[in-house]
Parts: C-alpha cells; structure tokens; sequence
C-alpha cells in the first residue's frame, strides 16, 4: 500500500473489537467477583475455624481454671511461709540479745533505751575518740528502729509503737549531735598544746567508721594565713581576711548519714489479712523512702519540690566563736567557761551590702566517699533548718574532680551541706534479666544508660555482685556484702544505685503504665518460677496496653549464662498466660497465639507445656526465703513499668 498506511476499519469491524473488549472485561470482572467471593468464603471459615478453636481453648480453659488456680494457691503458700519464718528471726533475734547481756540496750523497749540514754547523758568528760567509739552502738541501734519499722507489716504495729519507735530515733540523734559538741568543746580547751609548730594553730583530723572530724583553731590570728589544708590531704577551707584574723575555730564533720531531714511519717496501715487458712496472702511491700528537695525560684518563695538523691554524706559545716580573753591559752580556757558558741556567718547584723565585700564567701574543699556513685556531676545543697528542706540557692563555683574524688565549693553561709543526684538518673531501665544461678541463687540484672548492676538473691539475703559503668568495673563496698533486703535497697540508694521507684516516681519518669494488680499477680508467679527459669525483658511490653505484660521466659537450670538461648516470649494478663506467635525480632506487634498452643490461667502452668519434668520439680519445692526476697526485689524495682 503506497506511503504505508494502515487498512482503516470498517465499522462493523470497529464494533466487534468493542464487543469482544466488554466481553472480556465482563468476563474478568466474573472472575475477579468469584475469586473474591472464594477467597472470602476461605477467610471466614478460617475466622469460623479459629473462632471454634479459641471458644474451645476457653472453654478448656475454664475446665481447668480452678484446678490450675489451686495449684497456684499452694505454691504461693510459701509467702505467708516466708513471713512466719521471718517473724520468728526476729523474735529469734530479740531472744539473742536478752541472752547475750553484753550491757547494749534493746531499742524496742522504751525503759532500756531510755535507762541508756540517761546514762550517757550523765557521762560528761569523754574525748572525742570515746564519743566517736561510742556512736558505733547509737548508730546501731538507730538503724534497728528504723530497720523494725520497715521490715514489719504494718498491721502487727500499732500506733503509739510506731511513734515510740520514731520518737526514740529522734532522741538519739539529738543526743549524738549534743555529744560531739561536747566532745569538740574538750578538745579545744587543749588546742594550745596541740598546736602545729610551723603555722601555730592547732590543726586535727579524727577518723572513724561513720565520721571524720576535721578541726582548726586559729590561734596565732594571723590575717595572711588564708589557706587552710589538713596534713596530707586536698580538704580545707579557703577563709577571708576578716576570718583569719578572728578567734574562731573551724569545724567540718563529714558523716556517713544523715541525722538533718526530718523522719518521714509512715502510710498508714493496710487492711487486716483475711483470717481464711486456704486464702492465697499478698506479702507486705515496703515503700523506700526518697528525699523531697524543695529549692527557692523566685522572689515569692514558691518553692518547687525536686525528687534528688542524697549522698548519704553529711557535711556539717560550723564556725565556733571563741571569746577574746587573751593569749591563745586563756581564749579556750574562757571557751570553757562560756560553753562552744555557734558563730554566724555573716553577722546578722551587717547591712545587705555590706555582706558581699566584708563576708565574702568561703571556699570549701572535700573528698566524696568511695562507696558513693555519681553518674554526673554532684550538685551541692545547704539545709535551712526554718524551712526544714534543702536547697541550692547561697553555693557557687561549684568545681568537681571525679578521679581525685574532690569537690570544691563557695559557702555564703555555715550549715549542714550534703551532695545529690537526680534519683531517678537510671530510670526508665533499658533492659532487664532474672535468672537462677543453682537451685537455690538468682541473678538479677538491671541495665540503665549508666550502668550494669546485678544483684544476687539467696534465701532471705542480696548482695550487689557486679557494677558496670560505661565498660569499666566499679568497685564498691557494699559488693560482696550480704545483706537482708530491706537494708540492702537502702545501702544501694544512699550509695548513689537507686533502681527503686517510689509511690511519686511517675511524676518524674516516662514510664510504661500498668494495671497494678496485673503487676503484682505478674510479679510473684514470676519469682515462684525464678529458681528453674529465666525472665527477660522484651520490647513489645511497650506496645501492649496497660492491662497486659508482654516478657521473655525460658528453661535455666545451669549455673552459667547460656550462649545464644532460645526465648519464649509471653503475654499476661494476670488471668490469663499465652504463647505468643511472633519473636522478639518481629516486624510488629501481635496478640496471635503460637501454633499448637494453649492458655493458662497461670504462668506456672504455662511454662509446664514445654518445660523439663526437672524444672517443673524445682519449680515445686520452693525455698521460702528466696521467693519471697525474689518478689520483694521484683516489687521494689518494678521491671515491668519502668523499663
């Protein structure tokens, strides 16, 4: 065909492709409709079939549900267990001591502890190595009261015990204070003779297990010795002209506690147990004490609380006024006669501006105790007695040397100082790990941003094993020590480790909210499991809501960690447990139960599907105490909000 054209089409031809067009387009659609239909009519019946399988698995699940529920109900007996036990030791202990007659009081009762304290009262010439001996049984038996009041259930203590009990911890404290002042009081009447012959005044250190007294009497009164060292030591006082040349004598009074923040009123007591045999008991779960620090904001004095955790450290801080009679001899002997005077600084009656150029602020240099741990930088706060809180307002050019473990600082003023942190610097946890270490041991592991800390728990005793900062080992004191729970989690919060949210923690943590009932119901079948199988923390306990917990569990029944175990990730809701079909490493979040699984009412029951005969026998002849410590640690460090 000339210039190649195509054939043009007829119209019937035109009209044919057309029709076979529809024909074909109809004929697809058909199929498409059926395919769906099909495939539809396959979707519900496997929503039908799994439908009838769940009904079934319900239906089998409340079968069983009582038998199971009684079953659980006999292995938690092993907590009013463990509660007898613990109520007998201390008994046990209060026998040991009427037996031991070693002359120490019983803080517990009032007539001993008050007979003592009389005593001592009347004991008026003792140095202060005497006083620092004896403070060794005050802080004892400080530490029982408070020990006493944390450990037993408050429905056993009734309220004039609980006041008695917090009464007498005040007037120990109070007469400790009064004791060492006495006793600094003693040693400066002899400061002449216990000059140094180069500068003249007297210098002294005092070292004991709970207080260090560092003291410096300006006897010479010499306006161009400014700077004070204590022999072989970093700590001092960097002083004003208008203070090296007065009669003063300067006290720091490191102390391993804290005698300044007021006790805190404990919670009322909860309701009485039920009196019913066979009723499954929660046991008692002692809320941890934190410190409010409330600082001054604004020229209103609206004061904003701030959750901070103390260094346990207590730096007091004072000035004595000694009188001018004289020579360096006659101003201590006139100091005896007057008694040790509080010297305040800056007068009170220097005008406001005054203050600045006649009272400039004291430079202050001090060491931090090797058993505390800062993650950051301490921050420095002063107590103010009026308001009875801590505040940071009056400190400047605050300078910290971690290595040297030295930290310096500008004081406007005198007074208790002490050195904090954020309590809630290593929460929320990043990971966690509950393991059994032999039948009879569990390991503990809590990884926050900071640090790696694991605890080891055995019968009614922790001891903190390992701690880990930022790839490098930590040594502390407390590693190694086995202590019972209760003190051990306040050593490990006055030490700077505080991995234990308190009732007002979800004020300042992001935390993962859930149901505190399925908590509790998680935590202690958890720790019945804990000496044959090991927990972990997953991911996707993030993304289920707050009626449900989502972790990682598997058969451990080796002393050592297993290389690349294998995990079961679980879903509980506190009424029922699951098997979860996806893994940790999934792409999303899904409730779908694993393939040719059922679920239980307990967890006890759903480990029982694919654990050994030996684990499950394990799991069966609990040992008490370690359950219960297992739970208490579970309780206090709550794993599963706050990770």
């Amino acid at each position: 065909m000339p210039g190649g054209k195509k054939k043009k089409l007829t119209k019937a031809e035109r009209l044919k492709l057309l029709q076979e067009e529809e024909e074909r387009r109809l004929r697809e659609e058909e199929e498409a409709r059926l395919r769906y239909e099909k495939e539809e009519q396959e979707r519900l019946e496997i929503q039908r079939l799994e439908k009838e399988k769940w009904r079934q698995l319900e239906e089998k699940d409340r079968q069983r549900r009582r038998e199971e529920l009684e079953e659980l109900y006999l292995l938690e007996a092993c907590f009013p267990e463990a509660e007898k036990l613990k109520r007998e030791t201390r008994l046990l202990s209060r026998w040991k001591h009427y037996i031991q007659c070693d002359g120490s009081p019983d803080p517990s009762v009032s007539q001993e502890l008050n007979t003592f304290i009389t005593l001592w009262k009347e004991e008026t010439n003792e140095t202060f190595e005497q006083v620092i001996e004896k403070s060794k049984l005050v802080l004892s038996l400080i530490e029982k009261l408070k020990l006493i009041l944390m450990e037993t259930p408050l429905y056993e203590l009734e309220d004039k015990t609980i006041k008695q009990y917090q009464g007498s911890i005040l007037q120990l404290q109070e007469l400790l204070h009064l004791k060492f002042n006495v006793a600094t009081e003693i040693l400066l009447r002899h400061a002449s003779t216990l000059a140094d012959l180069d500068s003249g005044n007297m210098e002294r250190i005092i070292h004991g297990e709970n207080i260090t007294l560092y003291i410096w009497a300006n006897l010479k009164k010499n306006p161009r010795h400014r700077s004070v060292r204590f022999s072989e030591t970093q700590i001092g006082f960097e002083i004003p002209r208008i203070l090296a040349a007065s009669d003063i004598a300067l006290r720091l009074f490191h102390t391993h506690y804290d005698h300044v923040t007021p006790l805190r009123p404990l919670p009322p007591p909860p309701p009485l147990p039920e009196e019913e045999e066979n009723a499954p008991t929660v046991p008692e779960v002692v809320k941890e004490e934190v410190k409010v620090v409330e600082e001054a904001v604004n020229q209103e004095d609206q004061e904003e609380s701030r959750q901070q955790e103390s260094e346990s450290n207590l730096i007091n801080e004072e000035e004595v006024r000694v009188e001018d009679q004289g020579d360096p001899v006659h101003e201590v002997h006139t100091l005896l006669k007057e008694g040790l005077q509080k010297y305040t600084y800056p007068p009170e009656s220097v005008e406001d501006n005054e203050t600045e150029n006649a009272f400039p602020p004291i430079e202050v240099t001090v060491e931090v105790h090797e058993n505390v741990v800062f993650f950051e930088d301490p921050e420095v706060v002063r107590w103010d007695a009026e308001g009875q809180y801590w505040r940071t307002d009056g400190i400047s050019n605050i300078s910290y040397k971690q290595k040297e473990r030295l930290i310096t600082f500008s004081l406007e003023t005198f007074g208790p100082i002490t050195l904090i942190q954020d309590t809630h610097i290593n929460m929320p946890y990043q990971s966690w790990e509950l393991r059994p270490m032999d039948s009879n041991t569990v390991l503990l592991t809590v990884t926050t941003v900071f640090t790696e800390i694991q605890i080891q728990i055995t019968e009614n005793l922790c001891m903190l094993a390992s701690i880990r900062l930022k790839d490098q080992e930590h040594l502390s004191l407390l590693e190694g020590k086995w202590m019972a729970p209760v003190p051990f989690i306040t050593a490990l919060k006055e030490a700077g480790l505080n991995i234990f949210p308190s009732e007002y923690s979800h004020f300042y943590v992001v935390m993962n909210h859930k149901l505190p009932l399925v908590e509790m119901k998680a935590y202690r079948q958890m720790a019945l499991l804990s000496s044959a199988f090991a927990f972990g923390w997953s991911k996707w306990n993030m993304l289920c809501n707050s009626t449900k917990v989502v972790f990682k569990v598997r058969e451990h029944l080796t002393e050592e960690p297993v290389e690349n175990p294998t995990w079961e990730l679980l879903l509980f809701s506190g009424d029922r447990a699951q098997r979860l079909r996806m893994e940790e490493d999934s792409e999303s979040f899904s409730e779908a139960l694993r393939e040719d699984t059922e679920f239980h009412s307990t967890l006890f029951h759903m480990v029982k599907d694919f654990a050994s005969t030996e684990a499950m026998d394990r799991v069966r002849a609990p040992p008490c105490l370690l359950i219960d410590s297992v739970c208490h640690l579970l309780f206090s460090t709550r794993l599963l909000s706050y990770s």
